[in-house]
């Protein structure tokens, strides 16, 4: 399975890829460059996204944008919208989650630190699978 983790912690990001790579075998991809997110998931090869919802400087379309709001554009692009998106974000009180779940069109939420990669690892199971599913019917 092909992820595309988009996070600017560079650090915690290479810590989280290691982990889903020995945990799950899973390929893992990073960045969070707007244009290379866009460009990475139209081309088909991504089955899954982990979206941190905090993306200090980065710019698309002319304007700053959070993770939530880079989500919501790739559910509303119909070459992404079949995608999973997993947000991620040390912002993880109850009332929030739900906002950022309902303004990002986003699947599933996870605090960080992350801390049982196993139920990430379940969770990405679970949505890529139905998301197979719905593609199929």
């Amino acid at each position: 399975m092909n992820i595309l983790l988009i996070d600017d912690d560079e650090l915690l990001a290479r810590g989280t890829a290691k982990l889903i790579q020995r945990l799950g075998g899973h390929q893992v991809f990073i960045t969070d460059n707007p244009t290379e997110i866009f460009r990475t998931c139209q081309a088909g090869n991504i089955d899954v996204i982990l979206m941190d919802v905090n993306l200090p400087g980065a710019e698309w379309e002319g304007r700053q944008v959070s993770g939530a709001d880079l989500a919501h554009a790739l559910k509303a692009d119909p070459q992404t919208a079949h995608l999973p998106i997993i947000l991620v974000t040390a912002y993880a009180m109850l009332g929030e989650r739900k906002a950022f779940l309902e303004a990002s069109q986003a699947d599933a939420f996870f605090a960080k630190p992350i801390t049982d990669y196993l139920a990430l690892l379940e969770t990405i199971d679970r949505l890529v699978q139905e998301s197979d599913r719905s593609k199929q019917g």
